[in-house]
């Protein structure tokens, strides 16, 4: 059937267990049960609310006519059925007939793995070894949007040497000497890479040893000093300890960029840079794809050597972008990776915005408010829009706030 160039979604919930309880307010839970018109599950964590065409989290048309709701389709379906009208000429011939980018909400209550995302060289050989966990052949740069304060591990940190001092553990578990670091003092990549691939592949009794004497003298000195260490590297590294005891992302906690992102902060990370989200909520966009290599902290399959294989090592803190004014009603958040940016929308009490005209399709997803797109899409908290390519958008508030919104689309310098 023919369809607008605005069609509602009925988007897709992920519970993974380090998602929030159903029984704690989350915007996981409350978007989603918003946008699906159906309770909370309380029994069940709310991880991550999916918007796009990945076949893992399909998306849904919500038919305006009742009569059609037997002809209801997945937006995925729609898009490769109307691909130029859906995704523009430029897009199109750039990354084919799909949606080239994946919104999410994530509500993280305790740590996801240590991780990295392979390049599309590597997806497309693991997709072929192991479908069963690499699902597809994509890459998967990403970036999170600190909805609020969000901690999390990114990239590696500038000084090698200073993890096995700062932690004698390490060096015990490892057995490298600081002579050794030294003689690498010209390559800190090669010092990273031979410091964090021992810690990593070391035998898991071994580990689980140093990471208990670890623990051990970490309390200690806290006690020490009235209960309360004043290192954060050493209280996250307790933290992860609590939820994931003897694991070998503990140690991690020396080894990569320890972060806090305020509301409005956000943070990318290209293909092959470790990373892992510790606590709070964000709204994070990234190419369409779901592989992920893992090494720690998860329960889940991991693929260890790959991991410190395909790191690129690079040294130092990540860039945090805090957005870009476009006009009164718009900021927008461009990392450097064609599939996507993010734009964050607001609209005052009794006003309208004319929002940017992309080239490319994107993804609307109504944070606060309520009011209507182009005089007759009506949406409110919890409302996902699909938009065509080239679709002039006229937003008016018809609620007593402010109406916020998140738009995902293909970055601006494709075009």
């Amino acid at each position: 059937m023919k369809r607008g160039a605005l069609v509602q979604l009925k988007c897709a919930i992920q519970h993974y267990d380090w998602g929030v309880s159903g029984q704690t307010p989350s915007a996981v839970a409350e978007l989603g049960s918003l946008n699906r018109e159906e309770k909370i599950d309380e029994e069940k964590p709310h991880a991550e609310l999916w918007m796009g065409t990945h076949l893992s989290g399909l998306n849904v048309i919500k038919e305006t006519d009742s009569s059609s709701s037997s002809s209801s389709s997945s937006l995925k379906q729609h898009v490769e059925a109307n691909a130029k009208e859906t995704l523009g000429e430029k897009c199109l011939k750039r990354f084919g007939n799909d949606l080239p980018f994946l919104l999410k909400v994530l509500s993280v209550a305790k740590a996801l793995s240590i991780q990295a995302h392979p390049d599309k060289q590597l997806a497309e050989k693991l997709h072929e070894e192991k479908p069963h966990m690499y699902k597809d052949a994509n890459h998967k740069p990403e970036m999170a949007l600190a909805v609020t304060e969000f901690e999390a591990m990114s990239g590696f940190i500038s000084e090698p040497k200073e993890a096995l001092e700062k932690c004698p553990e390490l060096k015990l578990l490892t057995g490298i000497r600081l002579e050794e670091m030294d003689a690498m003092k010209e390559d800190k990549k090669a010092q990273m890479k031979y410091l964090f691939t021992k810690v990593m592949l070391a035998e898991k009794e071994e580990v689980a040893k140093h990471v208990r004497a670890l623990v051990k003298r970490l309390k200690e000195e806290a006690e020490g000093k009235g209960g309360n260490g004043d290192d954060e590297r050493d209280r996250l590294a307790l933290r992860l300890n609590g939820q994931y005891p003897d694991d070998v992302g503990v140690m991690c906690a020396y080894l990569l960029n320890y972060i806090k992102l305020q509301p409005g902060e956000a943070v990318y990370m290209a293909a092959n840079e470790p990373h892992a989200y510790l606590d709070g909520e964000c709204v994070e966009v990234m190419a369409t794809s779901d592989n992920v290599v893992r090494a720690g902290l998860t329960p889940k399959a991991r693929d260890t050597e790959i991991l410190c294989d395909m790191l690129t090592y690079k040294l130092g803190k990540p860039e945090v972008l805090t957005g870009d004014v476009i006009d009164k009603n718009t900021k927008r958040y461009s990392p450097p990776f064609d599939e996507f940016e993010l734009e964050v929308i607001s609209c005052s009490k009794n006003e309208t915005a004319e929002l940017t005209v992309s080239q490319g399709p994107s993804i609307l997803l109504v944070k606060n408010g309520k009011g209507t797109l182009n005089g007759d899409v009506m949406i409110e908290k919890g409302s996902v829009v699909f938009a065509n390519a080239n679709e002039k958008m006229t937003l008016t508030n018809s609620d007593d706030g402010e109406v916020s919104i998140y738009r995902a689309q293909v970055n601006t310098r494709v075009f």
